[in-house]
C-alpha cells in the first residue's frame, strides 16, 4: 500500500514537473516571438517560423549548470593512487601536481546576456593517496561555465567547488577567456579585435606570492604556449563591450512610457517591450533579473540585438536598387582576359543567425570583371555592400547570394564572393563544434562558365584565421 502510495506520489510530482517545464518552455519561446517583433520581422515566415523554440532551446541547454551539482558529479570519481614518502619528494596521489590544459568552453555574459569563449586550465595536488578521475575537472568546470558569469567569478568558483569537493592540497584554475566585439569594433585591422582577458584563481598550497607549485603550473601551461600574462586589451577595454552604455537599473519593471521606449542617454531608444521579454527569459531560467549583476543586462542585449534590426529601405548602390530588381542576365561580352579580374579581400562582417539570434562573423572576398579601362570599385563602397546585408538577421548562405547579385548588377561580366565565418550557433550550443568555420561560394556569369577565372580568384586569397585555434580573431 505504502508503495503504491509512493509511486504515485512520484508520478504526480514527474507530471508537475512536466508541466511545469512546459509552461517554461512556452514562456521562453512567447519573449522571443516579441523580440523578433521588435526587431521589425514577421516570426512566421520560413526562416523564422522556429527560431523561438531554437532560441529557448540555445538558452536552456546553455545555462543548464543552474541544475548541476558538484557533488554529484565527483561523487565516485575519487581513486586510491599510492604517493611517495614526503621526506623523499612529491608524486602519484601525494604532492604530485596534475594539470589538465586547453578545456574549452562557452558561457554566457552576465552583462549582456551573449557568449563567451573560455580557454581553461585546472591543476590541483592530490592529498590523502587519492586522485579525481580527469574528465571530471572539465565537467565541473562545465558547470559553472554553463550559467550567465563572468570571467574572474567563474575561475572563483570553478576553484572553490574543486576544492571542496575532492579535498586536494591546493587547486590552480586559469582562464583565457574571449568576448565577441561589437560589429563596428570588426572594422579594425588588428587580429585582436576579439576583447581578451586572462583569469586565475588558486587555493591551498597554490597560494602565496612566491609558492613554487603555482611556479611550476605556469610553467606547465607556458609548454604549450599559454601566457598567463594580462593582455594590454584588459587593462584598456572593459571586458563587456556593451557594459559603458548606461541603462536604466529596471529590467523592464518601470513604467512604461506612452510610446513604449525606455530612454538611455547614451544608447538612445530601447523598446521596454523587448526589455521585459527579456527579463521574463531570465526568470524562465531560473535567474533573479534583479540580481545585482543583471542589472541592466536585459537592455544591453536587447541594443546588441537592434543593430540587427529589419530595414525594409532600397538602397541605391552604382544606380542598382538593392531590395529589389533581378540582376540575372546575360554578360555583355566574352571575358576571357583574366588580367581584368579585380577584387578586394578580407571585408569584415558581423552578423545575426535568423535561427538562434546568435552571432556571426568573418571576412568577406569579392571578385569582379573589370571594365577594361583599368578602374575598379573601391574598398569603401564594398564594405558598405557587404555591411549592408551583414547588419540583419540573415544566414551565410543568403547573405553571399546577395552579394554575388549585387557586384553582378554592376560588373555584368561576372562575380564571385567568399565568406568565410564562424557561427557562435555552432560552437555555443550543445554541438559545441570549437574549432569549425563555414565558407560559401557563389560564382555569376564568366566566373561560372571559365573554371580558370575562377580557380585564378580562388587562388589569390590569402588564408584567413577567423578562429585561430581558440584565439578569437579576424
Amino acid at each position: 500500500m505504502h508503495r503504491a502510495m509512493d509511486a504515485l506520489q512520484e508520478a504526480n510530482l514527474a507530471a508537475t514537473a512536466c508541466q511545469e517545464l512546459v509552461v517554461g518552455e512556452d514562456a521562453m519561446e512567447a519573449a522571443v516571438r516579441a523580440l523578433l517583433v521588435g526587431l521589425g520581422e514577421d516570426h512566421r515566415r520560413e526562416g523564422l517560423r522556429r527560431t523561438p523554440k531554437r532560441v529557448a532551446k540555445a538558452f536552456r541547454d546553455g545555462t543548464r549548470g543552474y541544475k548541476q551539482n558538484v557533488k554529484d558529479i565527483v561523487q565516485g570519481a575519487l581513486f586510491p593512487e599510492r604517493g611517495v614518502d614526503k621526506r623523499t619528494g612529491s608524486a602519484g596521489g601525494t604532492g604530485g601536481q596534475v594539470v589538465v590544459r586547453d578545456i574549452d568552453h562557452f558561457s554566457y555574459c552576465e552583462s549582456c546576456l551573449l557568449p563567451f569563449s573560455i580557454q581553461c586550465h585546472v591543476g590541483y595536488v592530490p592529498s590523502g593517496g587519492r586522485v579525481v578521475g580527469l574528465s571530471k575537472l572539465s565537467r565541473v568546470a562545465d558547470v559553472f561555465a554553463k550559467r550567465f558569469q563572468s570571467p574572474q567569478r567563474i575561475a572563483n568558483e570553478v576553484c572553490s567547488a574543486l576544492h571542496a569537493s575532492i579535498q586536494p592540497a591546493g587547486v590552480a584554475v586559469a582562464m583565457q577567456c574571449w568576448h565577441i566585439p561589437l560589429p563596428e569594433n570588426m572594422k579594425c585591422k588588428s587580429s585582436q579585435v576579439w576583447i581578451r582577458t586572462s583569469h586565475s584563481s588558486r587555493s591551498g598550497v597554490f597560494e602565496g606570492e612566491n609558492s613554487s607549485l603555482w611556479n611550476d603550473f605556469v610553467a606547465l601551461l607556458k609548454l604549450r604556449g599559454i601566457d598567463m600574462e594580462m593582455d594590454s586589451h584588459s587593462h584598456i577595454l572593459p571586458w563587456c563591450p556593451l557594459r559603458p552604455h548606461e541603462v536604466p537599473p529596471c529590467n523592464g519593471y518601470a513604467k512604461r512610457t506612452t510610446n513604449d521606449v525606455t530612454t538611455s542617454p547614451k544608447s538612445g531608444s530601447t523598446p521596454s517591450s523587448m526589455v521585459s521579454a527579456v527579463s521574463s527569459m531570465l526568470q524562465s531560467l531560473g535567474e533573479d533579473p534583479l540580481r545585482k549583476e543583471l542589472v541592466g543586462s536585459p537592455q544591453r542585449y536587447v541594443q546588441w540585438l537592434m543593430r540587427f534590426r529589419a530595414c525594409n529601405l532600397d538602397v541605391k548602390w552604382n544606380s542598382f536598387t538593392l531590395n529589389s530588381a533581378c540582376v540575372y542576365e546575360r554578360p555583355v561580352e566574352d571575358a576571357t582576359d583574366h588580367g581584368e579580374i579585380k577584387s578586394e579581400m578580407h571585408l569584415p562582417f558581423c552578423a545575426q543567425c535568423e535561427h538562434h539570434l546568435l552571432p556571426f562573423y568573418g571576412v568577406v572576398h569579392i571578385g569582379y570583371f573589370g571594365n577594361g579601362d583599368g578602374k575598379g570599385i573601391d574598398r569603401c563602397t564594398f564594405q558598405a555592400l557587404v555591411n549592408f546585408y551583414g547588419c540583419k538577421l540573415q544566414v551565410q548562405e543568403r547573405m553571399t547570394r546577395q552579394i554575388a547579385e549585387a557586384v553582378y548588377s554592376v560588373s555584368r561580366r561576372g562575380a564571385i564572393v567568399v565568406v568565410e565565418a564562424n557561427h557562435i550557433c555552432m560552437i555555443s550550443r550543445g554541438v559545441e563544434k570549437i574549432r569549425s568555420s563555414t565558407a560559401t561560394i557563389a560564382v555569376l556569369g564568366h566566373f561560372l562558365t571559365d573554371s580558370c577565372a575562377s580557380a585564378s580568384f580562388l587562388q589569390n586569397i590569402i588564408p584567413s584565421t577567423t578562429h585561430g585555434g581558440n584565439k578569437m580573431e579576424l
